[in-house]
């Protein structure tokens, strides 16, 4: 019994995980709360100009209203997002190369768990905006394909996971994979800015977006990271205690 004492159990939870449930709750909150401005409040931009105007209501139309704008206001939000998630597994990935920290190695990996479901909702997003607004499902642009990259990696980083059956050496190898990837994020955000060509819009900078469309992809943006972290909390919670049972499990068999 005194040996069983000294054993260091994973944690079964932590005091963030009191937070869960109200930052799922307000981030879904706040995400419905941006659909609602962003399709009701926001006029809709304008496009190609028409032959002829038409009357809308009492509001004169010229150009073409782009509706599928509206996919910005998601699109743009969950790719941050993503990208704050990778930042996180990326800081985990190079806390356990330093500590070799099972824990560290958990965080890692349920970070990146975060980060491919907030880089499939951007691919899926960024798709239908190409295709409504282009005319295309894909173009080989900049930051489309510098964005295709990263989700390959992260791709490759659970493919590795599953390769490697030694605990310390998959740990090890997805850390530094996790921080590889997080070099193409700068990539990522700058294409648009290295490369005039891209057909990408530059929207952080003066005029870039008016008042109302700020708002509304912040409100979105807020919520969407709440629901991250209260998804991460929740998988996390759970990897820590399935960590907690086989440890218990194995000091069953030794005793």
């Amino acid at each position: 019994m005194a040996d069983s004492k000294k054993v260091k159990l994973p944690e079964a939870g932590q005091w963030p995980d009191r937070m869960l449930v109200p930052a799922l709750a307000l981030g879904a909150l706040l995400t419905t709360t941006g659909f609602l401005l962003a399709f009701f409040w926001v006029a809709p931009v304008n496009g190609a100009k028409l032959s002829e105007p038409v009357m809308v209501g009492d509001v004169t139309v010229t150009h073409v209203q782009l509706l599928s704008q509206k996919i910005f206001y998601f699109h743009m939000p969950v790719a941050i997002v993503s990208f704050v998630a990778l930042a996180f597994a990326a800081y985990y990935g190079l806390r356990f190369l330093t500590t070799r920290q099972q824990r560290f190695d958990t965080c890692g990996r349920v970070a990146m768990e975060i980060t491919l479901l907030f880089v499939v909702f951007t691919m899926a997003t960024g798709d239908l905006w190409t295709r409504f607004e282009w005319g295309v499902w894909w173009t080989w642009d900049p930051r489309l394909t510098t964005y295709l990259i990263l989700m390959l990696i992260v791709i490759a980083y659970f493919v590795l996971r599953n390769a490697v059956d030694d605990p310390q050496r998959r740990a090890t190898y997805a850390s530094v994979l996790s921080i590889l990837a997080f070099v193409d994020v700068p990539i990522c955000f700058m294409i648009t800015r290295v490369i005039p060509s891209s057909v990408h819009p530059v929207v952080a900078r003066e005029g870039g977006m008016s008042p109302e469309m700020a708002i509304t992809v912040t409100v979105v943006m807020v919520g969407m990271m709440l629901v991250a972290f209260g998804l991460y909390r929740l998988r996390f919670r759970q990897a820590r205690l399935a960590e907690r049972v086989e440890a218990l499990k194995e000091q069953i068999e030794e005793r």
